[in-house]
């Protein structure tokens, strides 16, 4: 019997070890933390001297992220000037593949709560794809529990495009079902085993179909599908592998508070980043795979918050290892947080970022699988079980060490360590440090200048060069919207307080 993805229903035994998982990461953030307070309190040096050594080790990783990112910029670059359809009739075919005109599209958009003003864009963007829109199957999954407007907006969406694509379906997701949180993945789900009995009453054979599920405010660009193709029929495994682009939050970027910009753009460079690797990527926000393979491992999670990370972790542990997330040089546009102040953009952004830091929960239970799994090797199993937490460590802790490392052995020792070397030279070292790093800071902001739309305004070459110093938020940032949404998503789960599914506000209109 296959690994069930999920920490519901479990045995005595299973449950003890998941347990112990949930205590290691938000309990190795805090003693990181807490040990670093003591020992500048206790034995300043040894705090100074590991300062150093932090602050050094964090600029060799800094100036190795900015070569990446300017490698998968290029590359992103080079793939927009792309015709796919065009390389498709060059590719050469895979032995059991498909003929490129007997694939089918799936494109699912769960729907919580957003208005007709988010719904439209996103879908008017599917019907301006490349890709023949007679292969092309549109899904929304609609709670049950949406507003009235937002059904009323679904339906008419249907009504206006339905003879555009090979079909348009509206699915409404009932509450409550058995085995089902209120989550994203249930909606999904629901949704998409909807659309497998329309792929079946027709006829068409789930191999030959992909699936790509995006968030309600996902902008394609135009040649998605068929880069995602081309993608596919190249891959020598291509039932074995989740597609992911890159994310950017362009839609209303312009519209949102400075610090919210920078966030933003620091999320799509860091999937940038990620992409540079595709051995250690894993699946976030908006992905496709096979439908095929969806099937087999019985779709996503019902009671994750963190679907999108989720589905590919239970796909490795399905398939033994045998699966892989590779990246694909396109882009997606989504929705960057905002509200009606600064301050509710504010509590928007730490929630939401809270929600993506309770992918930790991902932790626990992939530990599980892996000791249920020996068919992935112990040397997978580390690297991959180490890389994540690793990440959800350094995502807790970073933030606070490297705007406070610096200056609190000073702050908390006494005046035996005011009179050694290492109190003198520690300032300067690690300054020179810091400004060594301000050559990433400047790539940074070239590059958040390239990947911005530009403003058509009269004005708008003003904001384009205010937008340069707002990147002077960035230690704000990294303490109040990175590391402590971070620190309490592993504190919450540390004290068994699992989250709910907090569905973030869009919306189009300029606050």
């Amino acid at each position: 019997m296959s690994f069930v993805y999920s920490k519901e229903n479990l045995g005595k035994k299973e449950r003890r070890r998941q347990r112990f998982f949930e205590l290691v990461p938000g309990t190795l953030s805090w003693v990181i933390l807490a040990g670093m307070v003591a020992l500048s309190f206790y034995r300043p040096v040894i705090a100074s001297l590991i300062a150093i050594a932090f602050i050094f080790y964090w600029f060799l990783r800094l100036l190795y992220m900015t070569l990446f990112l300017l490698v998968s910029f290029i590359k992103l670059n080079a793939a927009a000037r792309t015709e796919w359809l065009e390389k498709i009739k060059h590719l050469k075919k895979n032995k059991g593949m498909p003929e490129p005109e007997a694939l089918y599209h799936v494109v699912l958009l769960p729907v919580a709560k957003e208005p007709g003003e988010v719904l439209k864009p996103a879908v008017e963007a599917l019907a301006a794809q490349s890709f023949p829109l007679e292969r092309v199957l549109v899904v929304l999954g609609v709670e049950e529990s949406a507003p009235e407007e937002t059904k009323d907006a679904a339906t008419k969406l249907q009504q206006a495009f339905k003879n555009r694509f090979f079909d348009f379906l509206v699915v409404l997701h009932p509450q409550g079902l058995p085995g089902e949180a209120r989550v994203k993945g249930a909606n999904a789900s629901f949704a998409a085993k909807e659309a497998a009995a329309l792929l079946k009453a027709k006829n068409i054979p789930f191999k030959n179909v992909l699936i790509s599920c995006l968030d309600a405010d996902t902008v394609l660009d135009r040649q998605y599908l068929a880069c995602l193709t081309y993608y596919f029929l190249k891959n020598p495994k291509p039932l074995r592998t989740s597609y992911q682009p890159v994310p950017v939050y362009n839609n209303n970027i312009w519209n949102v508070p400075a610090f919210s910009r920078v966030m933003e753009i620091g999320s799509s460079f860091f999937q940038l980043i990620e992409a540079s690797n595709p051995g250690k990527l894993v699946t976030f926000s908006s992905h496709s795979m096979s439908f095929q393979s969806l099937m087999e491992m019985d779709y996503w999670p019902r009671d994750m918050i963190s679907d999108d990370s989720a589905i590919f972790w239970k796909a490795y542990l399905h398939y033994k290892g045998d699966y892989r997330a590779v990246p694909m040089n396109i882009t997606v546009s989504m929705d960057a947080t905002s509200a009606a102040t600064r301050w509710q953009t504010f509590k928007n952004v730490y929630k939401q970022r809270r929600r993506w830091a309770y992918g930790v929960e991902n932790f626990p239970i992939l530990m599980r699988g892996f000791l249920k799994t020996p068919e992935i090797s112990f040397y997978n199993k580390l690297r991959h079980g180490f890389k994540m937490l690793e990440g959800h460590v350094s995502w807790a802790t970073w933030g606070f060490l490297l705007t406070t490392l610096g200056w609190l052995p000073a702050l908390l020792s006494g005046r035996e360590f005011q009179s050694s070397v290492v109190y003198y030279n520690e300032p300067h070292i690690t300054g020179t440090i810091f400004r060594l790093s301000t050559f990433s800071l400047i790539i940074s902001i070239i590059l958040s200048m390239a990947l911005l739309p530009r403003l058509r305004t009269r004005w708008g070459w003003l904001k384009e060069i205010r937008h340069t110093l707002e990147w002077f938020l960035m230690p704000f940032v990294i303490v109040f919207l990175t590391a402590l949404p971070a620190l309490d998503a592993q504190t919450r789960l540390l004290f068994g307080r699992h989250m709910e599914f907090w569905v973030t506000d869009k919306s189009r209109k300029i606050k």
